[in-house]
């Protein structure tokens, strides 16, 4: 059976931190605040330099050096984000021409932050069915272009980043074993979609317009949609919350990933955490964390690693991969 296997990963933050203390000059709100709520104490920035095809490339270079491979062993490339630096054509297509990549294929993927599981999904699916043989699979955000800098409830929450990872295809016995993508589960419902989305686009309002959210009734939403796919793949694989050696979840507030491991039996010391220094990355979140673990050495070989999102719309998903 063939499998999705990771290959590399890597990651890029834009060079600019901005503390908590940072806000304090701009809205009402204070250091004592965020940590309270979000457990967020800093975020990096990017500069006018600094866009989401930059971010991007650093990230899918670092993850190519990590697998030992160059842009001419890649066959597609797909990019999640919601930032994109045009309306079209895709910033994949930009990051492939950065690359000095010019065969293949590249494509955006939006679905917020759940983008990266999303797309971790259409890659495996691309490499399942024989249309490609290596994915450059990529979540790369700059969120601070699209806040509301008044607005102290959203304001703090995110931040830039890119993180990537190389997907192989690989045979494998077809059992929970194998290395590679073992389970995936996917979920939307457009009825959430004024709890969290961006008030504007070129269709409505022809403007970028800024992101807004009921951050309440996301935090109400969030934990049991997450269950619910983990759940699915749970099942699909057969495994339990036992059986999980790193939890690896979209960094968006630590309340939200105690309470969701917390819910699924997942022990404490299991879960990769970097939304303290990262924010809210989006679609960048995923891979960055994974980045970091698999950089320090928490996940190794032969690890079994749960990844789970959730972003506007709403959606959300889950993959289950062995390292």
């Amino acid at each position: 059976m063939m499998r999705s296997v990771v290959r590399g990963v890597g990651s890029a933050l834009p060079s600019r931190v901005m503390r908590n203390a940072d806000f304090e000059g701009i809205v009402d709100t204070s250091d004592e605040w965020i940590v309270q709520r979000t457990g967020i104490r800093e975020r990096r920035i990017a500069s006018d330099a600094e866009t989401t095809a930059s971010l991007g490339e650093a990230a899918a270079r670092a993850a190519l050096a990590s697998a030992e491979l160059t842009p001419d062993d890649i066959d597609a490339i797909v990019l999640a984000t919601s930032t994109p630096n045009n309306t079209f054509p895709a910033t994949a297509v930009e990051i492939q021409e950065r690359l000095g990549m010019h065969h293949g294929f590249a494509f955006d993927m939006q679905a917020v932050c759940s983008g990266f599981v999303y797309a971790l999904t259409v890659a495996d699916l691309h490499i399942l069915a024989g249309k490609a043989r290596r994915v450059l699979v990529i979540g790369a955000e700059t969120f601070s272009r699209i806040l509301d800098w008044t607005d102290r409830t959203t304001c703090v929450l995110f931040g830039d980043g890119a993180g990537a990872v190389v997907l192989e295809g690989q045979e494998g016995a077809g059992t929970t074993t194998d290395r590679g993508i073992i389970a995936s589960s996917l979920r939307s419902d457009g009825s959430h979609k004024e709890k969290l989305y961006v008030d504007g686009g070129p269709s409505t309002t022809g403007t970028v317009g800024h992101l807004r959210m009921e951050g309440r009734e996301v935090f109400k939403h969030a934990v049991a949609m997450i269950t619910d796919v983990i759940e699915d793949v749970f099942a699909q694989a057969g495994v339990t919350a036992a059986d999980i050696d790193w939890f690896v979840p979209h960094q968006a507030n630590k309340r939200i990933i105690d309470a969701s491991a917390r819910k699924l039996g997942i022990a404490e010391e299991k879960v990769v955490i970097t939304v303290d220094r990262h924010g809210n990355t989006s679609a960048a979140s995923v891979p960055l964390a994974l980045a970091e673990a698999v950089g320090d050495g928490r996940i190794k070989k032969g690890d079994l690693v749960l990844l789970e999102a959730m972003g506007g719309g709403f959606t959300w998903g889950a993959v289950l991969v062995r390292w």
